[in-house]
């Protein structure tokens, strides 16, 4: 069985859009939270994932959004958010106020956080990455951090996918990942797309211009 995972699509649709497109054959797909902040497409995104009914917990931008906060964030998560919340309708907000802050799938074997299982908004970098954040199920999948890594180990995989729609990993391509829980396999993916197109779009809307610039980056 195979599953597709993304996380971090942050209101970037051509990035989302470009790996819905490269993924290879699937069962299902699942996300690791924050399909709105920072980039100008936020109504799409969040109608790309429910149109598709992929399992998504709660990412921090996203509950900013449903909660209309933005405490802690610096300008341009703010920006982001502020945008968010004028370009989604009231259901769309709706909806993301009842997602959930982790999720189960295939029984339990496949567990969802976007930060880290005891703290949804704690980033949790590779250098962390350990057997002991698995709880009996066999793949842990976390998002937060906009860094694509995976671990295999004995007791299961643990596998951040990377971020569909701001990488901070040095590669400015979209991010994502395939997890086969029976063959303990996990794959890694990158998938180029317009990023020029999301800086005229980012200009276009009013969002800093930084916020386009630095996707050029990876950062």
């Amino acid at each position: 069985m195979n599953i597709g995972v993304i996380a971090d699509i942050h209101g970037n649709k051509p990035a989302l859009e470009a790996v819905l497109e490269a993924m290879p054959p699937v069962d299902t797909i699942v996300n690791a939270g924050d399909i709105v902040g920072y980039n100008p497409w936020p109504a799409d995104c969040v109608a790309h994932i429910r149109e598709r009914e992929i399992p998504t917990v709660m990412g921090n931008h996203d509950r900013a959004v449903a909660a209309g906060s933005t405490f802690r964030f610096n300008e341009l998560a703010k920006a982001g958010v502020e945008h968010a919340r004028d370009r989604l309708d009231s259901d769309q907000q709706a909806w993301l106020s009842g997602l959930p802050d982790r999720d189960q799938v295939l029984d339990g074997r496949l567990r969802i956080v976007h930060g880290h299982p005891e703290d949804p908004d704690r980033y949790t970098y590779p250098a962390e990455f350990s057997p002991e954040l698995l709880d009996d199920e066999a793949v842990l999948v976390m998002g937060h951090t906009h860094v694509q890594h995976a671990e295999t180990y004995p007791e299961g995989i643990v596998v951040n996918p990377g971020s569909v729609g701001q990488p901070r990993d040095g590669d400015p391509r979209a991010a994502f990942a395939v997890v086969d829980p029976t063959a303990h396999e996990v794959e890694l993916h990158r998938v180029s797309y317009d990023i020029d197109r999301v800086i005229d779009a980012v200009e276009e809307a009013g969002l800093p211009k930084r916020i386009g610039t630095r996707l050029l980056e990876g950062q």
